[in-house]
């Protein structure tokens, strides 16, 4: 990604606080969940607490409990990502931040619909790098 140099600086400088908000969020994903339902009457545990917290004899425990530990991989890789991507943007380097950033949001695409941190972030940062060019 091309840019001049006060371009990236100023850009970048408006997009940390975001990142740093998206890795916040994206780390408690399992842990503030969203609506979800399991089984064919679409039993609601709805965080990776809830799931854990279920009787053993919950025929979907096991189900939920897998589900919410994969947003909880998830989540904390994306973040892991947008943390390298705010190194990158403190250091300028613009091909590092797109890279990092792309990275969150197709980690996150399994999840589409439930939440959208990355994905918008992503976009965002496309959409100022074309204003930047």
């Amino acid at each position: 990604m091309k840019l001049n140099d006060g371009g990236i600086r100023l850009m970048f400088e408006d997009m940390i606080p975001q990142v740093e908000e998206a890795v916040k969020i994206s780390r408690s994903w399992a842990k503030n969940g969203w609506s979800m339902g399991f089984g064919p009457k679409s039993a609601e545990v709805n965080t990776l607490d809830a799931a854990e917290a279920l009787p053993v004899s919950f025929i979907y425990r096991e189900d939920a409990v897998n589900y919410w530990h994969q947003v909880e991989l998830l989540g904390n890789d994306a973040a892991d990502s947008g943390e390298k991507a705010i190194s990158a943007m403190r250091s300028g380097d613009a091909t590092a931040v797109e890279n990092a950033l792309y990275l969150s949001q197709y980690i996150e695409k399994p999840l589409a619909g439930k939440t959208s941190t990355w994905k918008s972030l992503y976009e965002a940062l496309k959409e100022k790098t074309v204003e930047c060019a």
